[in-house]
């Protein structure tokens, strides 16, 4: 009897003891599990990764980020999720190299990608956004498919107004025109010579006209309205403003970008970038030049 209740009780000791192994068992899989939801880390691949990547830095440069921002925003989101990126910035297309590291060396996982970058104006406010975003998927541990919401909702951000950029633009023109010692009747003509001049900008890229092609007719149009100062002999410096009518064209940021990469190391997309702005300045000079000429001008 005595041994009965013997083998009973280390039956049941038995017992608990694998109720307790499988519940501790239970409750680490389902902490993985919750790591795995939370993160997303486990389950991504090189090729999920390339393709957010690559589209992220291109939309990033297209909207004027430097190059060193793309390189390390790249980086940064890459290592958010265990992985190295590489990265080649060229003028017309990008080309990197997602690695899944493995012990000796040797990567576990390779891809490589190349794509176009795609064309488009300055956007100081979806770079933030960016950038932003490569710090959220770093210090938030967002998943990838969270990244892509984030990255879509800051695409779908809508720009400016047209028409309140026009008159912007129009305005801080004429203030130019100021800063030069233009008098109010030149301002009057600078404004309206930028505000037909970059809706006329607008226009012609819409329509997918060469940029350079579009430089120059804006350049043309916009001074050629300024020019009925100096013709019709109105205020007292009808040449300041004729002048400063095309300044709103000058490419200021991709030559601050030039430099900048310049500075920091990447020569080939910094001499790029330069030679691209050198290259609108001209056209610029040639739409004033041929208003001077047609219209009989001599010097501003």
């Amino acid at each position: 009897m005595g041994l009965q209740n013997g083998q009973g009780g280390l039956n049941t000791l038995s017992a608990l003891m694998a109720d307790s192994t499988d519940a501790g068992e239970a409750k680490a899989s389902v902490e993985k599990a919750d790591a795995a939801c939370v993160t997303g880390h486990n389950v991504l691949t090189a090729k999920e990764l390339i393709e957010f990547i690559q589209v992220y830095a291109s939309t990033l440069l297209a909207a004027g980020g430097q190059t060193s921002r793309v390189d390390r925003t790249a980086c940064r989101i890459a290592r958010a999720y265990g992985f190295e990126v590489e990265l080649a910035i060229f003028p017309k297309h990008l080309m990197l190299s997602v690695i899944k590291p493995a012990e000796g060396g040797i990567p576990a996982e390779r891809r490589t990608a190349v794509s176009s970058i795609v064309s488009g104006a300055p956007n100081f406010q979806r770079v933030a956004a960016l950038n932003a975003l490569s710090w959220s998927i770093a210090d938030e541990n967002l998943s990838l498919a969270k990244a892509r919401e984030h990255f879509s909702a800051i695409c779908a951000v809508p720009t400016l107004n047209p028409v309140l950029l026009r008159f912007l633009v129009a305005c801080a023109n004429a203030a130019f025109c100021g800063l030069f010692n233009g008098d109010a009747v030149a301002m009057g003509l600078v404004f309206c010579a930028t505000f037909l001049g970059f809706y006329l900008r607008q226009k012609l890229l819409h329509w997918g006209l060469d940029l350079k092609v579009t430089f120059f007719l804006c350049s043309f149009a916009a001074s050629l309205v300024a020019s009925l100062g100096v013709l019709l002999h109105l205020g007292n410096t009808p040449q300041t403003g004729m002048a400063a009518s095309v300044l709103f064209l000058i490419p200021g940021i991709p030559l601050i970008n030039a430099m900048l990469d310049i500075l920091d190391g990447h020569v080939l997309m910094g001499v790029s970038r330069l030679i691209q702005a050198s290259t609108l300045i001209i056209c610029i000079a040639l739409g004033l030049a041929t208003t001077m000429l047609l219209m009989g001008v001599d010097s501003l």
